[in-house]
């Protein structure tokens, strides 16, 4: 028997190192032994490979609508997934025309949290599915006793909330012992000029720029904490690499966070509250070493949530969320 054909559609390939495309790359890795699998920006219906699609799993409503919409007219019936982004879920979906097209044509919906489904409007939900992403585990390292080295890893765009960080770094004196590193390339140039200004103003406070994901990876691993202050996210993967390798999260109370770190964990601080941000860094900077503070018990909540983030959920629920349409049986 033949495997179907399945296309991944990413507004975003490997030369934008971000989100969707790690997404789109694994979920490739991921299905490889069940589809023939190919990841492309776009569906049209107008190349040979187009016209041997089976099915089609598009990221983003709103960016992959033109293919979303082609693959509706040109293979009508056929399985048809959309995963929704951040952008997707707490902004697009209540204006744009285009993106709730999308959810309208879709057979299934993805979401990557358990919040996620609220936040669609009532007459699709019953399409979604969620599906928690993973990543490799890593080992956890014994850390320094001397300072608390806190990492920030996102492109500096409005949505990730950067000004956050730097508003936080102005608040903390350089004798605290709370060092912050800012991996991330400037998506926004204003953004970029007032993390070179924060650098320039605190000296515990560095914005490394663009770096690549393996890099970005050791040094999750070798913090203390991540700090995620997005106001805005669907499921953010680096939050599952801090979990995996166990580094606790500090991050915004907003509903992409809550939905990947549970309603009861105790690192939340409000979105856009550099204040209370300081605060949580302050009580992990003072419970270093203490097998009851602040910094042990997030860790200890981070990891009862690691299983959710194993490859193997993440694959079987993958799988669970094509099953049953149109195009996804094998040939």
């Amino acid at each position: 028997m033949q495997k179907p054909s399945l296309c991944i559609v990413t507004p975003a390939l490997a030369d934008a190192n971000n989100g969707n495309w790690q997404t789109a790359r694994r979920w490739a890795r991921l299905l490889r032994g069940h589809y023939r699998v190919r990841l492309s920006k776009t569906w049209s219906g107008d190349s040979a490979e187009d016209g041997q699609t089976d099915a089609l799993l598009a990221l983003h409503a709103r960016r992959s609508a033109d293919s979303i919409s082609a693959w509706a007219r040109f293979r009508p019936g056929r399985a048809l997934v959309v995963a929704l982004t951040g952008t997707d879920l707490y902004r697009d979906i209540t204006h744009d025309a285009s993106a709730q097209r999308s959810l309208a044509l879709a057979h299934r919906l993805i979401v990557l949290q358990d919040q996620g489904p609220r936040d669609v409007p009532e007459a699709w939900r019953d399409k979604c599915r969620v599906v928690f992403q993973s990543s490799t585990r890593r080992s956890t390292l014994v850390k320094t006793t001397q300072h608390l080295r806190a990492v920030v890893v996102g492109h500096l765009r409005d949505e990730k909330s950067p000004q956050t960080i730097f508003e936080a770094a102005r608040l903390i004196a350089p004798e605290e012992g709370i060092r912050i590193d800012h991996l991330g390339q400037a998506l926004d140039p204003g953004l970029g000029d007032a993390a070179r200004a924060t650098q320039a103003a605190c000296p515990h406070y560095r914005w490394l720029g663009g770096v690549a994901h393996g890099a970005a990876r050791d040094r999750i691993q070798r913090a203390h904490v991540l700090l995620h202050p997005s106001r805005m996210e669907g499921g953010a993967h680096v939050i599952i690499e801090a979990v995996l390798s166990g580094t606790p999260v500090l991050a915004s109370e907003i509903a992409g966070n809550v939905g990947m770190l549970g309603a009861d964990y105790a690192g939340y601080f409000p979105p856009g509250d550099a204040v209370q941000l300081v605060e949580l860094l302050r009580a992990c900077r003072a419970g270093i070493g203490q097998p009851a503070g602040t910094l042990a018990s997030l860790q200890a909540q981070c990891e009862a949530r690691a299983a959710w983030f194993e490859r193997e959920s993440e694959q079987r629920h993958l799988l669970q969320a094509l099953a049953g349409l149109p195009g996804t049986e094998q040939l």
